[in-house]
């Protein structure tokens, strides 16, 4: 798997960089692994040596949607890679992840991204079921029909009640896509507006309804600052605009901030 690459964004000094690491190392299917930051310091140094991985700064401007996009270019430039993951410095990919997107994606013409279905992780814990993976399963339901993963119409209507896609499990197939695939704008709903601008090309959005991967909820997250000074509601409006008319969008917007107290630790 020469044509995929893992992108781990590394971000200051993170206690879960390694365990990040270490569950794409270990990956059945392997493929090229580096790691980006824009914040270098020894810690991060010492772990990329530690697994003899590639490891580059971004000297540009610094940012969340930045480091991506900074990232899925060196993947492209250095590796000619045709397939990206980006991968949250605090999260973990189950052995088969790989495996198992890149089966699905290999079965589709025209594939978009590929992405899975995931469980949590709080202070340790798996967490499989809450309200929030209840509500974002139902929504992504109709993409179990491989028929609806093509339509535009369908992925858009699951897109305009909210974002049930996990940005760290998604799998970009690069030859599909424009070259930039993040805009620089947002905080915290940078991947739901990506995933909507990628809703409008033709192709597919392949979804494997298996959990392989787990999405840690911590009080450091960037998403919680966010939550913490209400950009994300703000966020959340626009991207409902997008969509809706104003009025039905305030009244949206209200219902889905309800789901901002999952990201609080005692939220199980």
């Amino acid at each position: 798997m020469k044509n995929h690459t893992f992108v781990v964004c590394a971000y200051k000094e993170s206690p879960y960089l390694e365990e990040c690491i270490q569950s794409l190392w270990e990956q059945k299917l392997k493929s090229n692994i580096i790691v980006v930051t824009s914040t270098p310091n020894e810690y991060i140094e010492r772990i990329s040596e530690k697994y003899k991985l590639p490891y580059y700064v971004n000297t540009g401007e610094s940012g969340i949607t930045q480091d991506w996009n900074f990232g899925y270019k060196c993947a492209i430039n250095k590796y000619q890679s045709h397939y990206i993951t980006i991968a949250h410095q605090d999260d973990i990919y189950d052995r088969d992840y790989l495996s198992k997107i890149m089966d699905q994606m290999g079965k589709t013409k025209h594939p978009l991204i590929a992405f899975c279905d995931y469980y949590e992780i709080r202070e340790q814990k798996k967490i499989e079921k809450n309200t929030v993976l209840r509500v974002k399963r139902l929504l992504l339901f109709p993409l179990r029909v491989a028929i609806l993963q093509k339509s535009r119409w369908v992925r858009r209507r699951i897109l305009s009640l909210g974002s049930p896609i996990c940005c760290p499990s998604v799998t970009f197939a690069v030859d599909n896509l424009p070259k930039v695939v993040f805009q620089n704008h947002f905080r915290a709903c940078e991947d739901w507006e990506a995933w909507e601008l990628i809703s409008k090309l033709r192709g597919t959005f392949v979804y494997v309804p298996r959990k392989l991967m787990g999405h840690r909820i911590h009080e450091d997250s960037e998403t919680t600052a966010a939550i913490g000074d209400n950009k994300r509601t703000m966020e959340e409006y626009q991207m409902f605009c997008k969509f809706w008319p104003r009025w039905i969008a305030k009244v949206l917007v209200k219902q889905y901030s309800k789901s901002q107290k999952s990201n609080e630790l005692s939220k199980m």
